[in-house]
């Protein structure tokens, strides 16, 4: 039986840190599926079809990796792909006590779905997206290029009007 691992989020954008759980997430794994988790409640740049097809064209090198949107509860996702393991992909300190408490909800809500935290390796421990929009504007491509996939860095200026 093959082994499925869902890793949830909202990538928007996706940052150099989720490529690296990524990346290292689909070595562990036989087939990945990034679930790009869809809150109305958040505004968010990049709409939930423009997310898919950034983080499709930046995983595309790896066969395992599927890429889906979802609305709802990441465990119901989870679940919705025959799967019983969730990826995290967590940063030091700043990550810790909300994806711990999220850890104990989803084990109420599904107590057969395991969670996997990974931290993204150092040099990217400290991005997140939120960071990207805050820098994007005043920043050059090469600086950008530190914290996401050269890919996308025009989709994101151009998004930002930056």
């Amino acid at each position: 039986m093959s082994q499925i691992a869902v890793y949830t989020g909202s990538f928007d954008p996706i940052t150099l840190g989720h490529l690296n759980v990524i990346e290292r997430s689909c070595k562990m794994f036989d087939t990945l599926v990034v679930g790009i988790g869809i809150n109305v409640d958040k505004k968010s740049l990049f709409t939930p079809e423009e997310r898919k097809n950034l983080v499709s064209r930046v995983t595309s090198q790896w066969d395992n990796v599927q890429v889906e949107t979802f609305d709802g509860l990441a465990v119901d996702f989870v679940k919705q792909q025959h799967s019983r393991i969730m990826v995290r992909g967590v940063r030091p300190l700043t990550d810790i006590a909300g994806e711990f408490t999220m850890m104990m909800a989803n084990r109420q809500l599904a107590p057969a779905i395991e969670t996997v935290f990974l931290m993204a390796d150092e040099e990217f421990a400290h991005v997140s997206s939120s960071l990207i929009k805050q820098i994007a504007q005043f920043s050059d491509d090469e600086m950008l290029a530190r914290f996401v996939p050269q890919e996308i860095i025009a989709d994101l200026r151009s998004k930002m009007g930056a």
